[in-house]
């Protein structure tokens, strides 16, 4: 946590993972962040991994640091507080439907300068899931060896948005403190999805190429870089992106001779080229696999770390949550005290500000934790009030 964002308010009305992760990011730089949610949880608040308790590990840690404001949203009054609520605060976040009583022009009628940041699934307004999205662009018909497609498990178009959608914000805010204006900037997967793989250079290559890119299992598409196993069963990933990296594991592994030989034959040179690397990899490959094997993983890690080779071994979570450098050694975590009740390490800010003091992470509300104090300081409700919407069902607390 730092307080970069010392001062901002955001309401953020929204579920899953885009939207959350908008707000925390926020929230990890120091911004208000207030959470609206249905009573009783919206519909990823119980979403797996889960305790024994029912408690969703996912919904704690996307959403520490926030504040909770838990609303009968499916009742008129319910959804006109949260309206009053965007209005008072100015700016909102969320992957409500653009039309609705969250529509942009709906909530800017009281307030023209209002900011609001929409994630969307497609542009058209359709629904979408990260992994609906991903199948969409391609991405699963260049994974692993094929035929069938390859779904991954990591959401990376609901993340990528979330990160953009946080910047969108602030560079909107911008705009308003320049100009005075207000506006909706919406933010669809399909297009963070299909702009990234434009931006990486897929879109013009297979426009160019008229054909997809053939998979290549776990070799990475163009340059020598793929999985190989140790003389003690390790499976390490090994990439080489510059001539000195590619030096030094030709040297590490005493394939000189064999390379130069190799490069003759073909008349060729690797020594600069990551392309012919990639080209010739049915050749070089069974060189460095051969060599490899004939190699204790500790050993070959230290001759790639003398030589500044780029490498790491698999392992599963299991084990990366045990390595002292990723977890209890990293300043990004420390201890919290979460609604769940387990004890693990939290995660805080990713970025490093080494002119401030890092502040430790926060930990996620209760449902309806923060109602009464932000219905009383955002709206100026007073005590009978609130406690009229409580009693009503209007609005909830946390129990």
């Amino acid at each position: 946590m730092y307080d970069l964002l010392g001062g901002l308010s955001v309401i953020e009305a929204s579920s899953f993972v885009a939207s959350p992760t908008a707000g925390l990011y926020c929230a990890q730089m120091g911004a208000e962040v207030i959470r609206v949610d249905q009573i009783g949880g919206g519909p990823d608040f119980h979403r797996w991994p889960v305790t024994a308790g029912n408690d969703s590990l996912y919904w704690e840690n996307l959403n520490r640091a926030k504040k909770s404001v838990a609303l009968d949203l499916g009742r008129a009054e319910g959804r006109e507080l949260l309206q009053a609520l965007v209005r008072a605060t100015g700016q909102v976040i969320t992957n409500f439907p653009a039309k609705g009583f969250m529509a942009h022009d709906v909530l800017a009628l009281e307030r023209s300068d209002l900011v609001t940041v929409r994630i969307m699934g497609w542009a058209d307004g359709g629904p979408a899931l990260d992994y609906t999205i991903n199948n969409a662009v391609g991405y699963p018909m260049l994974t692993g060896a094929g035929p069938e497609p390859v779904n991954h498990v990591l959401p990376a178009w609901d993340l990528l948005s979330g990160a953009y959608a946080a910047f969108a914000l602030l560079a909107a805010l911008n705009r308003r403190s320049a100009t005075g204006l207000g506006g909706e900037v919406r933010i669809p997967l399909s297009d963070v999805a299909i702009g990234t793989v434009a931006n990486l250079g897929s879109l013009a290559e297979v426009l160019h190429a008229g054909a997809d890119r053939p998979r290549t299992g776990n070799a990475v598409y163009g340059l020598f870089g793929r999985d190989f196993v140790t003389a003690d069963g390790v499976r390490t990933m090994i990439v080489v992106v510059t001539p000195r990296q590619w030096c030094s594991l030709v040297g590490a592994l005493g394939l000189g001779e064999a390379i130069a030989a190799l490069e003759a034959e073909r008349d060729v040179s690797f020594a600069t080229d990551d392309g012919l690397r990639f080209i010739h990899r049915d050749a070089l490959f069974p060189l460095f696999e051969a060599a490899i094997a004939m190699r204790r993983h500790a050993d070959l890690a230290a001759a790639l770390d003398a030589g500044g080779v780029v490498h790491s071994a698999y392992r599963t979570m299991t084990e990366a949550a045990a390595d002292p450098a990723l977890v209890r050694d990293n300043p990004i975590f420390s201890a919290c005290d979460n609604p769940s009740g387990l004890a693990y390490p939290a995660a805080g800010a990713f970025a490093t500000v080494p002119q401030l003091e890092r502040q430790a992470p926060r930990p996620a509300p209760r449902n309806g934790q923060h109602t009464e104090d932000v219905l009383s300081q955002r709206l100026g409700l007073g005590s009978g009030e609130i406690a009229r919407l409580i009693d009503t069902g209007i609005a909830g607390v946390s129990r």
